[in-house]
């Protein structure tokens, strides 16, 4: 049995989604996945070097040649792992500042997001990730925030003084008002520091919901092929709005959102 015509098919077609079962148990799934890792992890480094080369330019020039390594990445999983993408409600985000407040299941958000919305994004992030060999270098060429989460009460000063400064420079600034990666039927704890951000500063919110963990799942090594949707909502105002009323709204958004998003998986 010639095995050469069905593995093309699944490995580059990626506009059918396959079940599991039809390649042989999932072999197939994971040959795709270690395609990804293994072209992926080659290209990263080469990439951040690379961009280590364009620290002389301007920061927008920079963020540009950093972020097609995001371009291609995106490309890649569609390509080799069938991870296909929608994004809805692009009219809602304003101009002017703004502060992203998304929901968190994946790594593949961080990737997407940073090279698909119309101004740079600077992402508020654990200080030990820019420490990651070449992946963190590399953010640390893009006007980042690192937080220390240590410093309690000093953390959330580090991000007005930052996050004011970033807002001011044409950024837009995206923060995971769950904290961390949360598996997917979820809900974890939101937290108010975007939402006390945005009242300090005047920078309108734009919530986003999200799929990506039913793709790429936290921890796994397998990307599963599917449709990840990516909603965004209309930009609110912190205008007399108290840290808690702003971020509950923003919650009620975005979870009932996700309903929407995966009706079987959220009630």
């Amino acid at each position: 049995m010639n095995l050469l015509p069905r593995l093309k098919t699944v490995l580059f077609n990626s506009s059918r989604h396959e079940p599991e079962e039809s390649v042989s148990g999932g072999h197939f799934l994971f040959l795709r996945s270690l395609s990804f890792t293994l072209i992926w992890g080659t290209f990263t480094p080469l990439w951040a070097c690379f961009c280590f080369m364009t620290c002389w330019l301007p920061y927008r020039k920079r963020y540009y040649i950093t972020s097609r390594w995001n371009v291609f990445t995106i490309w890649l999983l569609k390509s080799l792992c069938g991870v296909q993408y929608q994004i809805k409600g692009m009219e809602h985000l304003p101009e002017g500042p703004v502060i992203l407040l998304s929901k968190h299941q994946s790594a593949w958000e961080t990737i997407f997001l940073l090279a698909n919305m119309p101004s740079p994004l600077s992402f508020v992030l654990k200080k030990e990730l820019l420490y990651i060999p070449f992946f963190g270098w590399a953010l640390g060429l893009l006007r980042m925030i690192p937080i220390d989460r240590n410093q309690g009460t000093n953390a959330f000063r580090q991000l007005v003084r930052k996050g004011s400064q970033r807002l001011k420079e044409g950024q837009w600034i995206i923060i995971f008002p769950e904290g961390t990666r949360i598996p997917v039927g979820e809900k974890g704890k939101y937290h108010n520091g975007g939402s006390r951000l945005a009242i300090k500063t005047g920078a309108k919110v734009v919530p986003i919901a999200l799929n990506a963990g039913e793709c790429w799942p936290k921890g796994s090594f397998i990307k599963k092929p599917g449709m990840i949707t990516v909603s965004i909502g209309k930009a609110i105002s912190p205008a007399n709005r108290t840290p808690d009323d702003l971020t509950q709204e923003v919650e009620d958004w975005i979870e009932s959102e996700m309903r929407n998003i995966s009706p079987d998986i959220y009630r």
